[in-house]
């Protein structure tokens, strides 16, 4: 017996692995500029840096995610397509909120059967999120799991890098009294909070087949709506030399919701008020809390609940850089104010990820 039906026989299919590369190689070239050396394939990606010669101080900043349990409602759904957009989303946005622009990013599948058409999905979705933000994505890998992971099972993960001028670096350090808190619209539940939603409709008893009347679509693709994207706008907003420099900090809202996130970008003794009144969250956050027979206001730890992302900004460009956001298609709003000074902090969440930053509380009720 050769050694390739020796490794068929305990569960791993190399040549299924080598047709899901074919089937994804002409998404995955399509991310490469001049910057990237060599083909899909390689043991390792290369990117020319030569361009960071004309940085005077240049950072690199470098991010790594997942998606979470929201993955479950694709394998469930046997939809594949949405989910790398997700990936990118919670990888590449992170690397945005230091002011950094991203430059390539790397992607990591591990599956207990490799469905050539299934991977291919995945990553195709990688490497169309990966284009529309600019990301050259110069390297993955597929592992097959048998016995470790069910035949339809699988999990992504990614990690990215990008660069920043060491003057341009974004942070809870350029924030100043009196800075304009703008939200950044979120597409719906991103990819936090999935196990919350998988109980809420389990203990309903729903599947994800099922209509769900208030969204106008079935629940799982209401679901799948994949992450909206926000670093290419975002870096592009940055470029601009009067509105760039008016920006002091992002916070993209992700796990732990949206006072935690935002008050990781502001500095110690500040304080902000975000107001609810500012913004309706979508329904399908109102669906699921009134499934749950809860409020709005007890998942705000948990679902971003409309907000994406923050941008923190001096009071005087907010109006510009709210109309330059809605411009390059972020919708955006003013929803509090910085604030640093002596006060009762009872009720404000603070210290989130183990931040010495500011303090944030939400007030207020939900626009209708």
């Amino acid at each position: 017996m050769s050694a390739n039906s020796s490794y068929a026989a305990a569960g791993v299919d190399t040549a299924a692995g080598d047709l899901a590369v074919e089937l994804m190689k002409a998404s995955v070239a399509a991310t490469h500029g001049p910057n990237v050396l060599g083909g899909v394939g390689g043991f390792a990606g290369l990117f020319d840096l030569s361009f960071a010669k004309a940085y005077e101080r240049p950072l690199l900043a470098t991010s790594t995610d997942g998606v979470g349990t929201k993955i479950a409602i694709a394998q469930a759904l046997d939809k594949h397509d949405t989910i790398g957009q997700d990936l990118v989303g919670m990888v590449v946005d992170d690397i945005v909120v230091v002011g950094a622009k991203p430059l390539f990013m790397t992607d990591y599948i591990a599956c207990g059967k490799v469905v050539p058409e299934r991977i291919a999905s995945i990553v195709t979705g990688i490497a169309k999120a990966c284009a529309e933000t600019g990301t050259a994505l110069v390297g993955g890998e597929t592992a097959e799991h048998p016995g470790l992971m069910g035949v339809n099972d699988y999990d992504v993960a990614g990690a990215a890098v990008g660069v920043v001028e060491a003057d341009r670096l974004l942070g809870a350090e350029r924030v100043q009294n009196g800075d304009a808190v703008i939200a950044i619209s979120s597409s719906g539940l991103h990819s936090n909070g999935f196990s919350l939603v998988r109980h809420i409709l389990a203990n309903a008893g729903l599947h994800y087949g099922d209509t769900a009347a208030d969204l106008g679509t079935t629940w799982g693709e209401a679901l799948l709506e994949p992450t909206r994207l926000y670093s290419g706008p975002l870096v592009e907003l940055l470029a601009d030399e009067r509105l760039g420099s008016a920006v002091h900090s992002l916070s993209h809202v992700t796990g732990g919701g949206i006072a935690a996130n935002l008050a990781r970008v502001l500095p110690v003794g500040s304080w902000v008020e975000v107001d609810r009144s500012t913004w309706s969250p979508a329904a399908v956050f109102r669906s699921l809390s009134a499934l749950a027979g809860s409020t709005l206001e007890s998942s705000e730890g948990t679902w971003n609940l409309g907000i994406g992302f923050f941008a923190v900004v001096e009071a005087d460009a907010a109006a510009d850089v709210i109309a330059a956001l809605e411009q390059l298609g972020l919708p955006s709003w003013q929803a509090g104010t910085v604030t640093i000074g002596a006060r009762d902090l009872d009720g404000f969440e603070q210290g989130a990820k183990g931040v010495d930053g500011g303090a944030v509380r939400l007030v207020g009720g939900y626009a209708s």
